[in-house]
């Protein structure tokens, strides 16, 4: 099961081994793109900050305001699971600018009606949690259209660095708006910020059609329970291909067990005695060490080589990790947090090989499936992370998440090489539904 053919291959290895950023960015397109997510990611940020503090200062709850920033990302999970068909059944412009104005949606009406009850607030943020994988499955699915060999590759990378950065550059921009204004005014910039994403990417990219049209049989099913059905069958088609299978694997296990590291920075923080606001610091240094590797490694090393590097970086992610059980004092366990986001890296090297496994007309669902078990794993990890602190210390639960984190690179050392591929793959079955 492949999307690639002997002549792609070819045309593949006729272009130049390294592109620049520069080169990504004069694609027009992309320039779209990047700026709706850039927009996407710092609305997203706004929002649950915002919503946070108001529903804190509401409810003076620690649960409540817990589990407000949980529906952010959890639902998401279902969604994922459910829906991303639409992303390969409808036009990518379509789906991108309508993901963009329902994650609008909990911003603006929030901030209009503050008063609103908690749980109407919850609801309306996991309703638009849960169809946010159909945005990005949409634009993932869309981004080899716009870029070309390694420019796909480096344009992963830009995305990564945006995400990493902006959650940096989200968190200060929004402290410092809740610092001079109420909660709401915050909310209505994130749903504002989203809004201009959704005109800048409906103005900007072009027309397509679906990668996969919808059949035109009729069924007595119902479209929605069409959808469901499809992607449902169309993710049981990509898992039971080895190659996805790992290549799945490899992005989300080492993922999984880091987000479960980083989920205890707040109690590692008070293990050292010190205060909660101290964990400042901390929180940040794995973003910035996401963005310093992606940077480094996008920029500065050939494609063949990111490949190489894609297992060592994986399996070193984690070492780092190791140390805390020492429990060496901030400045220090900044370096190591650093270090340990530095190697998130490692997923550049198997990006053209995820996109060279997926079928043409279930590119978006693949990405989309991907969000999916990273969002659900990192929704999972937490909690067990937070139940073996509770027995054995918040330091040496994170040494045993970053030991977990080696031992998957070690277990997944066949799909971080590209040594793992299904000989043969199946024939695309028809889609149905």
């Amino acid at each position: 099961m492949t999307a690639t053919t002997p002549a792609a291959a070819a045309q593949r290895d006729e272009r130049p081994e390294r592109t620049t950023y520069r080169a990504v960015f004069a694609a027009a397109e992309f320039r779209v793109l990047f700026a709706g997510m850039l927009m996407y990611v710092l609305g997203f940020e706004f929002e649950i900050l915002g919503l946070s503090v108001l529903v804190f200062a509401q409810t003076r709850s620690a649960f409540l305001t817990a589990l407000t920033f949980s529906m952010g990302f959890a639902p998401q999970a279902i969604g994922g699971a459910l829906f991303t068909a639409l992303a390969d059944r409808l036009p990518p412009r379509l789906v991108i600018g309508a993901g963009l104005l329902t994650r609008a949606v909990p911003g603006l009406v929030i901030g209009l009606w503050p008063a609103l009850p908690v749980p109407a607030m919850l609801a309306l943020v996991a309703a638009a949690a849960t169809l946010a994988p159909v945005f990005t499955a949409a634009i993932s699915g869309l981004l080899p259209d716009v870029l070309d060999g390694d420019r796909y590759v480096l344009g992963r990378s830009v995305f990564n660095l945006t995400s990493a950065g902006t959650q940096i550059l989200g968190l200060g921009i929004g402290g410092a708006v809740l610092a001079a204004v109420p909660a709401r005014w915050l909310l209505l910039a994130a749903g504002g910020a989203l809004v201009i994403a959704a005109v800048i990417t409906r103005l900007g990219l072009r027309p397509r059609t679906a990668r996969a049209p919808r059949s035109r049989a009729r069924t007595p099913r119902g479209p929605a329970r069409g959808i469901v059905r499809a992607t449902m069958a169309g993710n049981a088609y990509l898992l039971r291909d080895r190659t996805v299978r790992g290549l799945l694997l490899a992005q989300w296990l080492p993922g999984w067990f880091v987000t479960g590291a980083e989920s205890l920075i707040v109690p590692y923080t008070g293990s050292l005695g010190r205060p909660a606001s101290a964990a400042g610091p901390l929180l940040a240094a794995m973003p910035a060490g996401m963005l310093i590797g992606d940077l480094l490694v996008g920029r500065f090393c050939a494609p063949a080589t990111r490949t190489r590097l894609a297992f060592p970086l994986a399996a070193a992610m984690g070492v780092p990790l190791l140390a805390l059980v020492f429990r060496p004092p901030l400045p220090l366990a900044c370096l190591i947090l650093l270090a340990c986001g530095a190697g998130f890296a490692y997923q550049l090297g198997i990006q053209q090989a995820f996109l060279d496994s997926l079928p043409e007309r279930r590119r978006g669902q693949g990405f989309g499936l991907n969000s999916t078990g990273m969002m659900g794993g990192q929704g999972l990890t937490p909690a067990v992370a937070g139940a073996l602190a509770g027995a054995v210390g918040a330091a040496a639960a994170m040494a045993v998440a970053g030991a977990a984190t080696a031992l998957a690179a070690l277990a997944l050392r066949g799909p971080l090489t590209g040594r793992s591929r299904d000989p043969a793959g199946w024939p695309e079955p028809g889609l149905g539904g």
